[in-house]
């Protein structure tokens, strides 16, 4: 059912990413099959610094489920003290491991690390979260490599729920490397679930409401909790909540709730974006493998 615009006083239809990411792992299920039917066993390999609570609980999750998707998992854990040096040590092993297809560094890393460094002495192919600036390279000149995990999510819940991209005017609030750049980029692209007319606003400009109230897409996505409020939403848009913050394991989207009574459709304040972007992280893992084979 596709997804058009037009006032609205009804409360918002919801845009789950729950059944977006079922869709994505069950097909990601099967392509590990084929590999290991192959005699490949797909690997992706996780990184680990300190002792955060929260970055180690998202690590046991993302093992748990490539294990029920059929791939190994390979885990290093680096203490809190650990250097630069060490930490690209471990990335240097994973990227001469030809059994190690997709490489994960858990983020945040301790501050006195720099995570952009570490990113960039990883092999750009196994790059599972699409970030390297090889990576990003890639994305802006149209050439097929690991996409930034979020903004495919987002592409990917659009084209599920059936809201037409194509031709229409996006606005995406925020400019950050992760998320609103790397959107503006992917949803610009000649595609039939992209093609749009992307504009990028951010904070930094006193009158951005201008820009979002115009959208018929607007992404939020610039991290600020409660900034998008439903004077700022133009009515019967759709209302995507990329951009959140955490106060311990609290999520403070950047959507207000009471935008659901002036969107035509919205992304739930929990199960929106969140599975969707854990999804792709799966889809590049498996497709590196894919090409590291050569069936990709």
């Amino acid at each position: 059912m596709s997804v058009s615009v037009s006032p609205t006083t009804a409360a918002a239809r919801l845009l789950p990413g729950k059944p977006v990411a079922e869709k994505i792992l069950s097909e990601v299920a099967e392509q590990v099959a084929a590999l290991r039917a192959a005699g490949v066993t797909p690997a992706l390999a996780t990184v680990l610094v300190g002792d955060d609570d929260a970055s180690a609980g998202y690590i046991r999750i993302k093992q748990r489920q490539a294990a029920e998707l059929g791939f190994a998992s390979p885990h290093v854990h680096l203490p809190a003290s650990a250097s630069q040096r060490d930490l690209h040590r471990v990335l240097a092993d994973f990227n001469a491991d030809a059994g190690v297809h997709g490489v994960l560094v858990q983020h945040p890393i301790p501050g006195h690390l720099d995570y952009d460094r570490a990113l960039d002495v990883l092999d750009p192919d196994k790059d599972v979260d699409g970030m390297h600036p090889v990576n990003m390279g890639r994305l802006a000149l149209g050439l097929p490599g690991p996409l930034p995990c979020t903004p495919a999510g987002i592409e990917a819940l659009l084209a599920y729920h059936g809201v037409p991209v194509s031709g229409r005017e996006v606005v995406i609030l925020g400019r950050g490397a992760t998320l609103g750049r790397p959107l503006a980029m992917l949803l610009a692209q000649k595609r039939p679930t992209a093609n749009a007319a992307v504009t990028v606003v951010h904070t930094g400009v006193a009158d951005w409401p201008r820009y979002t109230r115009r959208a018929e897409i607007l992404v939020a996505a610039a991290g600020v909790p409660g900034i998008v409020r439903p004077e700022h939403v133009r009515p019967g848009a759709v209302v995507v909540g990329g951009g959140v913050r955490y106060e311990g394991r609290r999520l403070l989207p950047d959507v207000d709730e009471s935008c659901a009574e002036v969107a035509g459709a919205i992304t739930p304040r929990v199960g929106g974006v969140g599975p969707t972007t854990v999804a792709m992280l799966f889809r590049n893992a498996v497709r590196a493998a894919q090409r590291a084979v050569g069936q990709g």
